[in-house]
């Protein structure tokens, strides 16, 4: 690797755009990713994630903006930066008729360099499945082989675009102690999920993307701590029950009150002095509680409150 590719972060990102027709799918969004960290790339669908991580892996071209993927730029000795990626999608279509053994012995005949075959089918605990068809795979153990497809040949820099989407938490979990292995060698990995647990156990940071920018970045507990509120309160009212807002929110403690699908969000910093508080506020307005929950501030209220939605969102 050149002087000037060892400098560089792993990933850097300026004033990226890329329009399809009419629909501006990136619009100025900025990234730089540091070595031996895992960086989230957080949106509802349609936020311009997808593109943003082809134009990064060089299967997509911006229409402005620049992109140095370990240094270097797209069209300039491509086949060289390829062998120091690794991409695992979200579905990989595999060979069903292939051993495990045998695809990964053919991802990595694609590279000069990297472990052996036995040695990346043993990082990703899948000896037992070796001689085992794909097509008789478990959604857990074809998550691991796709991970392993794509760490056959030793990268520098990991894309894992929803990497435990649709696996049981068990399967989730062992991905998960994978991905941490990897970066505790010093490699940078970009992460997209749906699953805000799993970006606040994994990510170093996150960006929150939302039509083709990025509306906040920091590390989870960065994020989490600009809500300017400890805890969130969740609670429905019978049918037809209407909640005079002002009142609610002028209720001690309270940071910020909304109401969405049916329920409302109340962010509060002292959970043992405001929910009593709520709780009389409400029967002062006459108002009868169907439902009423409690959990402390995570990521998931961050985005809900940048974006008007839950990741998950369809």
């Amino acid at each position: 690797m050149t002087g000037t590719a060892a400098s560089s972060p792993p990933l850097f990102v300026r004033g990226l755009r890329k329009r399809y027709a009419d629909v501006v799918a990136v619009d100025g969004l900025d990234l730089e990713i540091r070595a031996g960290e895992c960086f989230g790339l957080l949106g509802p669908n349609g936020a311009g994630k997808t593109t943003t991580i082809e134009i990064c892996e060089g299967l997509t071209e911006p229409d402005e903006g620049e992109v140095l993927v370990l240094g270097r730029r797209w069209g300039e000795r491509d086949r060289e930066l390829r062998s120091l990626l690794g991409i695992s999608l979200q579905e990989t279509q595999f060979s069903e008729k292939l051993t495990v053994g045998e695809t990964v012995r053919l991802f990595r005949s694609f590279y000069r360099r990297g472990p052996t075959v036995e040695a990346v089918i043993a990082t990703v605990q899948l000896q037992e499945k070796r001689g085992a068809r794909v097509g008789q795979l478990s959604g857990g153990q074809r998550q691991r082989l796709a991970l392993a497809c794509a760490l056959v040949g030793d990268p520098t820099l990991l894309f894992l675009d929803e990497p435990t989407t649709g696996l049981d938490p068990q399967s989730r979990r062992q991905l998960w102690e994978l991905i941490e292995r990897f970066k505790a060698a010093g490699r940078a990995i970009l992460l997209t999920t749906h699953y805000m647990e799993e970006a606040e156990r994994l990510c170093d940071r996150v960006a929150i993307v939302d039509h083709g920018r990025v509306i906040a970045l920091g590390t989870p507990g960065e994020l989490v701590a600009s809500l300017s509120a400890e805890h969130v309160v969740e609670f429905a009212l019978g049918q037809g029950a209407r909640v005079d807002e002002g009142a609610l929110r002028g209720v001690a403690g309270v940071a910020a009150a909304a109401r969405r699908d049916g329920t409302w969000r109340v962010r509060v910093a002292e959970l043992h002095r405001a929910v009593p508080a709520l709780i009389a506020e409400l029967h002062r307005q006459d108002v009868q509680l169907t439902e009423l929950r409690t959990h402390s501030a995570t990521l998931e209220d961050v985005f809900v409150e940048l974006t008007g939605r839950q990741l998950r969102d369809e």
